[in-house]
């Protein structure tokens, strides 16, 4: 990628965050140690939920969080489950690992300075409500996987994390609360699709930290979590200022591949309101 010279003469912080970014430099966050685990037994091949419950009880927290989810009116089920095998059961061992991952990623937004742990706060307050909605929409949507969605929605900003933690490093260039919101806006994307290469996330994970703000993208074939992601970012703006400086929902592309025939005030009421109960438990799911 390039930067316009202009702006990072002028701006500091964006100038040497993104020589680091260049140089390998920039410290991008670690996959959290039990989602790494448990990844890597989920994947292999010889696996059963016997040996993948032995690693998730090592952490209790994660263990008793699986169990509230498997028991929440999200995964309906008829006979309470009380145990981490039987909890993977009914979740799917897919749908686990990506619950797990969700959970454990908090740890990753963290800060020392007051005026950066706020920015972290904010940034994990909206990615967790997009990641919400996005589980509501994937579950009002033919082709999608609610716990993929949402965490493809709660990593949709993960590259904005080491530009603050750069600030949180360097507060003497914070001479310009600008410069922060602009080094995020220029950087985000590329830094982004680093951290989840580092992560061996899929493919399109990647797609959706590059293109998450892309409004007006457009592509060929059927709908992906991209679209889902974006589509749920400009619900998240509904009832905010930021809703003004955006466009309608029905102006995208990604509104007309998902939704193609429901009125963008029939959706946002569908969502937000007849959903709002739901959206909540989920966020209320990743509050550790």
């Amino acid at each position: 990628m390039t930067l316009d010279k202009a702006d990072t003469l002028q701006n500091p912080l964006l100038q040497l965050c993104y020589r680091e970014m260049r140089e390998e430099k920039l410290v991008l966050p670690t996959l959290p140690d039990i989602a790494m685990k448990i990844r890597k037994a989920i994947n292999d091949d010889r696996a059963n939920n016997s040996k993948i419950a032995r690693v998730v009880q090592v952490d209790p927290a994660i263990t008793a969080r699986l169990i509230h989810i498997a028991n929440s009116p999200l995964y309906h089920g008829r006979k309470k489950i009380e145990s981490c095998p039987e909890a993977l059961t009914r979740l799917g061992l897919k749908a686990a690992q990506h619950l797990i991952t969700t959970f454990s990623l908090k740890t990753v937004f963290i800060a020392r300075t007051p005026q950066i742990r706020k920015r972290m706060h904010e940034l994990w307050a909206h990615s967790s409500y997009v990641a919400a909605i996005c589980a509501v929409l994937a579950h009002k949507t033919r082709g999608f996987d609610p716990d993929r969605a949402m965490l493809a929605a709660l990593v949709h900003d993960i590259g904005s994390v080491p530009v603050l933690t750069f600030a949180d490093r360097h507060p003497e260039l914070l001479v310009d609360p600008r410069h922060l919101d602009q080094a995020i806006q220029a950087l985000r994307a590329p830094i982004g699709a680093m951290i989840l290469r580092k992560w061996n996330f899929p493919p399109d994970f990647e797609n959706v930290t590059v293109h998450a703000e892309n409004w007006f993208r457009d592509h060929s074939g059927a709908p992906d979590y991209t679209d889902l992601v974006i589509l749920s970012q400009l619900h998240s703006f509904v009832g905010t200022l930021q809703i003004h400086k955006h466009p309608r929902m029905d102006e995208i592309p990604a509104y007309r591949k998902l939704i193609a025939g429901q009125p963008a005030t029939d959706l946002s009421k569908d969502v937000l309101g007849l959903a709002k109960e739901e959206i909540l438990q989920i966020q209320q799911m990743l509050t550790p």
